[in-house]
């Protein structure tokens, strides 16, 4: 079972409502583009015989449903969508815990996520989620790999890899290492409109408005453009003694060195 959300596109400019919310509908939405990569790994198990089926699960507005009609355009087999009013505003604690709730109802032997999402670049949810179901959490891989029983990542390290294991199910979020995800073909779109996909609300998963806390334990007080970037100092014109001088100096001022 893939986790993906649909997120505002990466080039779309972002704004906020009057409550401090990221004002999704001004902007396109699209696929989070970390958790194509989750996709792509996960229909490559699916076509090597190590699944017998991907689906894909998102907790979000009634209009994600768009996000996983494309991941089901990709490949795969069906899709949920957890949608509920009472969602609106949920930050990663609340979104795990719908998660994890659906998934404890799907019970598939891999959860899998991207690393993170583009919108807030946590990278909280797959481990929460992971504790939530208290189950393995295979997190980073750069590969995944289900033999028998266990499941196995690989993870890149400074050093060169770490091979992780654990027993199923477990909960695993793969890197961008993972291979360059399939574009959706005519054929897959079309394939798309005819798989099966659920709409669950909270109450389908044993969940409750009052279980989330107002769909958030953490609340944003201020947003804030970045601020400008200095002007680009050069060197040039000058020899390489002079250059390298003025560019030790430059950095000895500001003590990065």
């Amino acid at each position: 079972m893939v986790c993906i959300k649909q997120v505002p596109a990466t080039t779309a400019e972002k704004r906020y409502t009057a409550d401090l919310r990221l004002d999704r509908a001004a902007a396109e939405a699209v696929i989070n583009p970390l958790d194509e990569y989750a996709i792509e790994q996960a229909l490559r198990l699916q076509e090597s015989g190590a699944v017998e089926s991907v689906g894909f699960l998102s907790m979000g507005p009634e209009q994600a449903a768009e996000a996983l009609r494309r991941a089901l355009a990709m490949g795969g087999d069906d899709a949920t969508l957890v949608t509920d009013p009472a969602l609106a505003g949920a930050d990663a604690w609340a979104t795990a815990r719908v998660l994890a709730a659906a998934l404890d109802r799907l019970a598939p032997d891999v959860a899998l996520m991207g690393m993170a999402s583009d919108d807030a670049r946590g990278s909280l949810v797959p481990g929460a989620v992971a504790a939530m179901r208290q189950v393995p959490l295979l997190s980073y891989g750069s590969e995944l790999r289900i033999e028998g029983s266990s499941a196995r990542v690989r993870r890149l390290t400074a050093d060169g890899f770490d091979i992780v294991e654990a027993p199923l199910p477990v909960v695993a979020s793969v890197t961008d290492q993972v291979g360059e995800p399939r574009y959706a073909s005519l054929k897959g779109i079309m394939a798309a409109k005819r798989k099966p996909m659920e709409t669950w609300s909270l109450a389908d998963i044993g969940l409750s408005a009052d279980d989330l806390h107002g769909s958030a334990l953490t609340r944003v007080v201020e947003t804030r453009k970045p601020e400008p970037k200095p002007p680009t100092e050069r060197v040039e014109n000058v020899g390489a003694d002079e250059a390298v001088t003025r560019i030790a100096d430059w950095l000895a001022a500001r003590k990065l060195i």
